[in-house]
């Protein structure tokens, strides 16, 4: 598959329904997210943080207002614009697939719901290029609709249904040793559990 393509079209979707995603999205609570990830960065905060597919900017503007210094980054122009009005944060407009990114800037990447968007032949790349913008045993956080590693296009949306095991040959491929997972949502049985979140360190 095609990643211009992928992201073409992926963009146009979220592009389209920019106002209609916020409404369903602005209130979801993803603090044990958070947390997961900031309590993994080693120092003391204040810490710098790239929100990675940052949507409209809810928590973008949540990790700023605990007193990070956070940095959105999307490939959709509506996001980008929604999420710089309602944080008040620097966001870069980025294609997953043509990311520019510099070293060794960040002590921890929020990915919330957004790498699963990356085809599988791309993924090493991304990552390699994720873990170069961290700090040495800088933190990513990741959550990722789960499944049985079914990649393919889903209501305009290209995304990628990792497992478990797959997701950790990946991250362990792109020099990351993990650090903990779990999934959500919580209190729910498992088998409706349908979201993966992990937390890993870059090694090396």
């Amino acid at each position: 598959m095609d990643p211009t393509d992928i992201a073409t079209r992926t963009l146009e979707h979220y592009n389209g329904r920019a106002e209609r995603f916020w409404q369903g999205t602005c209130d979801h609570d993803v603090s044990q997210n958070i947390e997961a990830l900031l309590q993994h960065i080693e120092g003391e905060p204040p810490f710098t943080i790239l929100d990675f597919g940052c949507g409209p900017g809810r928590d973008l503007k949540r990790l700023s207002e605990l007193g990070h210094r956070a940095i959105g980054l999307d490939g959709a122009e509506q996001f980008v614009a929604m999420a710089r009005a309602f944080s008040g944060c620097e966001v870069w407009l980025q294609d997953f697939f043509k990311l520019d990114l510099p070293q060794a800037r960040f002590d921890g990447i929020f990915a919330n719901a957004s790498l699963f968007h990356v085809a599988r032949a791309a993924l090493p790349r991304v990552l390699a290029e994720l873990r170069m913008t961290l700090k040495p045993r800088g933190v990513l956080f990741s959550s990722n609709p789960r499944g049985r590693n079914e990649e393919g296009w889903n209501g305009g949306r290209y995304g990628v249904f990792h497992d478990l095991e797959a997701w950790r040959f990946y991250l362990e491929g792109a020099g990351f040793v993990e650090l903990s997972h779990y999934y959500r949502p919580a209190g729910v049985p498992h088998e409706q559990q349908s979201w993966l979140a992990s937390v890993w360190r870059t090694i090396g």
